[in-house]
C-alpha cells in the first residue's frame, strides 16, 4: 500500500511539474492584441517622420551615407527644395563625392539667391576643391545675407581670406577640413588636427 501511495504521489508531481512547464510556455509565446506573430505594420495615420531633421542629425554623427538616404526620402516627400539640394550636396560633400555636391549646392544657391545657408555651404564646397578667391566671396555674399550674424559664416571667410593672402600655407596636407553642423543644416569647416 505504501508503494501506491508513493507511485501516485511521483505522478501528481511529474503532473504538477508538466502543468507549470506548460504555463510558463504559454506565458512566453503570448504576442498581445491580436496575437500576431508578426512585427506591426506601418501606421499610415501616425505622425510624419521629419526626414530633413534625420538628415541632419545624422550628419552630425558623420553618416553622410545615411543621411543622404535621409534627404532623398525628404527629397520624394517634399520635392528638390533648396533646403533639400543643400543637404544632399552637403552629404556628398562629406563622402567627397565633390562632382556630385557642386551642381547641388550651385542649383541650391540659384534658387533661394536670399538664403545664406546656401550660399555658406557653397562656400564650404569652394574651400574644400582649393578655390579660395571664389569661396571668399561666396562667403561675404552670405554674411551679408546673414547680417553678420553667423560665427559659422564669418569663421568660414576668414578662413578663405586668410588662405588667399598666403598662398605658401596651401600645401595638400593642410587642406584637409571636416564640416561641423552648426545649425539648421549650416556648415563649419574645421581644419582636422
Amino acid at each position: 500500500m505504501k508503494q501506491a501511495v508513493d507511485v501516485a504521489i511521483a505522478r501528481l508531481r511529474k503532473t504538477a511539474q508538466a502543468i507549470m512547464v506548460f504555463a510558463m510556455v504559454a506565458s512566453c509565446t503570448e504576442s498581445g492584441p491580436g496575437d500576431n506573430p508578426f512585427a506591426p505594420g506601418v501606421d499610415l495615420d501616425g505622425p510624419k517622420v521629419d526626414e530633413v531633421a534625420i538628415g541632419n542629425r545624422l550628419m552630425v554623427a558623420g553618416e553622410y551615407d545615411l543621411a543622404l538616404d535621409s534627404f532623398t526620402r525628404a527629397a520624394l516627400e517634399e520635392g528638390m527644395t533648396p533646403e533639400i539640394l543643400t543637404s544632399i550636396g552637403t552629404a556628398n560633400l562629406g563622402l567627397r563625392r565633390l562632382g556630385q555636391a557642386e551642381p547641388l549646392l550651385r542649383r541650391a544657391a540659384e534658387e533661394d539667391p536670399d538664403w545664406p545657408v546656401a550660399w555658406n555651404n557653397l562656400g564650404v564646397f569652394l574651400m574644400e576643391t582649393g578655390e579660395y578667391p571664389e569661396a571668399a566671396q561666396v562667403f561675404r555674399h552670405a554674411y551679408a545675407l546673414d547680417n553678420g550674424e553667423s560665427d559659422a559664416i564669418r569663421d568660414n571667410l576668414r578662413l578663405a581670406l586668410a588662405k588667399m593672402e598666403n598662398p605658401v600655407n596651401n600645401t595638400p596636407q593642410e587642406q584637409e577640413f571636416e564640416l561641423e553642423q552648426q545649425g539648421n543644416g549650416e556648415f563649419l569647416l574645421r581644419k582636422i588636427q
